[in-house]
């Protein structure tokens, strides 16, 4: 692999020739990726990899340029490196916590803002702990430094297909929480003036596929191969963290209406998880 050390700051790179610093976010047809890595080399093969597959790029070397980047420009997705370095820069207008970012806090600045631009994490720390924060943060996916470049762009396109989401309308109903295929929106009780529950492209992703199969017990295996779209080898708790996610914003939204010991999603011990109103127990059946 040949990689191409940059200059520190800032660039946007489409698939065609475009100099450095040119932001150009709506030429590329696959639209505007935001990479966030503080390391030169590394950023350039992201840069490189991503332009030849028809996005355009912009680099940013920090997290408060990132933040204030993924703000102004509103990409497809980001690519955050989890380690960058806390920059101490100062932000035009940034809270006293702005000027002290790292790569975790750009993505929970822009979680708290409703902003759900899909996020994948990349990592030098091949850590459970690390990579179960990220998830928990509202990242979409992680990946571990050194990686293969095309596993990058094929993580990447596959967050993006599940932000997309599917072509068919219609929608999905478990118990009081209505799925809107179309819009991508979740409701409780299909009302239009409750505001929407808050979720993840791959939180939806999971939640659909879960509710089509109401009271079938669902392995873990084959959530992450259905849903995230690859084997366990690097194993399942990843599944976990999202599942833990999902019942945490459908709880916040569903309050007592099904009381205190209700729950959609429930867990079936050394198996999965079964979506369904309270009532008989789940089976292992297909349907």
């Amino acid at each position: 692999m040949t990689t191409v050390s940059g200059d520190a700051g800032s660039s946007t790179v489409n698939a065609v020739n475009v100099p450095d610093g040119e932001e150009r976010g709506q030429s590329s047809a696959r639209g505007l990726v935001l990479v966030i890595e503080d390391e030169a080399p590394i950023a350039e093969v992201e840069r490189l990899y991503l332009s030849r597959e028809g996005f355009g790029v912009h680099v940013e070397r920090t997290a408060s340029a990132g933040l204030a980047a993924a703000r102004r420009l509103r990409p497809v997705a980001i690519l955050l490196d989890v380690g960058l370095p806390s920059d101490g820069a100062p932000l035009d207008g940034a809270t006293p916590d702005e000027t002290r970012l790292d790569g975790t806090d750009v993505c929970r600045s822009l979680r708290e803002e409703g902003d759900w631009t899909p996020v994948l994490f990349v990592t030098a720390r091949d850590d459970e702990a690390e990579r179960i924060r990220g998830l928990e943060l509202g990242a979409d996916d992680y990946i571990t430094k050194p990686f293969s470049p095309r596993e990058l762009v094929a993580r990447l396109r596959t967050v993006l297909r599940r932000s997309e989401g599917p072509t068919e309308a219609g929608c999905v109903v478990l118990g009081p929480v209505r799925v809107d295929l179309d819009s991508r929106r979740v409701r409780i009780d299909g009302d239009e003036a409750s505001a929407d529950v808050p979720l993840t492209a791959t939180e939806f992703d999971l939640l659909v596929f879960l509710a089509r199969r109401p009271g079938r017990v669902i392995s873990r295996e084959e959530l992450l191969s259905s849903v995230w779209g690859y084997s366990a080898a690097g194993g399942t708790r990843t599944v976990d963290v999202h599942i833990a996610q999902l019942r945490g914003k459908l709880s916040a939204g569903l309050g007592a209406r099904l009381g205190p010991e209700a729950d959609l999603i429930r867990t079936v011990r050394g198996i999965g998880y079964a979506a369904g109103v309270p009532g008989p127990a789940a089976t292992t059946d297909e349907s």
